[in-house]
């Protein structure tokens, strides 16, 4: 297999910036490639919290697209602000309202259930004789020990898949586990290698675990995954991620003829009220990268480049 392997078997070792396979779409590469290389954020969900002083000390930081999301809207009423003097004082007031129904959750809401709503409602799981189970990666971070270990957000998902895995197996033998990740963060390793452990500890035996460790973006998630399935025979495929990635991961999957299951994991949750609130701006982070990457993938898609 040109993208994965049994977990194990030897392979060619993972560099930081492992490059991905040459598509001919080479616009659309060097574009997210770009991105890529300024992006990612450190976010408090749930029950987990990751601090903004780890995330400033953490031995290789990486700041995802969201984040430049509201920095950029910021950026944009700011340079308004300046350029635009006679309106000085109705932009302010117009950026004061905007991020404050953002941060208290009051206009967060509706973004976040636009892209995770669906999601969180798909029916319950229905195993074949021959059942693949796909995760997709979330990044990767460096604990207080400085161990490379899963990010929050993804060890929902690795619950689910474990969960999911279980099941399969009560049913047939025949589960597969493919953990799809590279190392688009030019970590120690990639997010599938990092990740194994984690499934293997919850009982994911390592004959049904496959790694494709190449991929750099949901996209190319999409793209290696089909190739690695063109080889096998299946009559059963799920798709785990978080349920606020999932609408888009179902985009780039059936560009390439894929139509997997969803099963979402964890979702992100809003609290209304008059004060700001932190996660409340993750979550809007969060909501409008993934409603934004939607209406990159149709306009790629116009253009002829996906």
């Amino acid at each position: 297999m040109p993208y994965g392997g049994r977990y194990g078997e030897r392979q060619p070792p993972s560099r930081g910036g492992n490059r991905p396979y040459r598509s001919r779409h080479v616009v659309r590469t060097a574009y997210n490639r770009a991105f890529r290389r300024i992006s990612e954020c450190a976010i408090a969900h749930g029950p987990f919290n990751v601090s903004p002083l780890y995330a400033a000390l953490s031995p290789k930081p990486y700041v995802t697209l969201s984040q430049l999301i509201i920095f950029t809207l910021f950026a944009l009423f700011s340079a308004v602000f300046v350029l635009w003097r006679r309106a000085r004082k109705a932009i302010a007031v117009t950026a004061l309202v905007v991020f404050w129904l953002l941060s208290a959750g009051w206009l967060t809401a509706p973004l976040l259930a636009a892209v995770q709503r669906d999601a969180q409602r798909a029916p319950p799981p229905r195993f074949g004789e021959r059942t693949v189970i796909v995760v997709l990666g979330g990044g990767t971070r460096y604990d207080a020990a400085g161990n490379l270990v899963p990010k929050p957000d993804v060890l929902p998902r690795l619950a689910l898949t474990a969960s999911l895995y279980a099941q399969c197996k009560q049913q047939t033998p025949h589960c597969e586990v493919i953990v799809s990740g590279g190392n688009p963060q030019r970590h120690s390793a990639s997010e599938a290698k990092t990740y194994a452990p984690y499934l293997l500890q919850a009982h994911v035996e390592a004959r049904d675990l496959v790694l494709e460790d190449t991929s750099l973006t949901t996209y190319e998630n999409a793209e290696h995954v089909a190739r690695i399935l063109r080889s096998e025979r299946y009559d059963s495929l799920m798709l785990v991620t978080s349920a606020y990635h999932m609408p888009r991961a179902l985009l780039d999957f059936r560009r390439f003829g894929l139509t997997p299951q969803p099963s979402a994991a964890a979702g992100r949750t809003v609290r209304c009220g008059l004060l700001p609130r932190r996660p409340n701006l993750a979550a809007a982070n969060i909501a409008l990268h993934e409603l934004i990457g939607m209406v990159q993938f149709r306009v790629y898609r116009a253009l002829g480049w996906f």
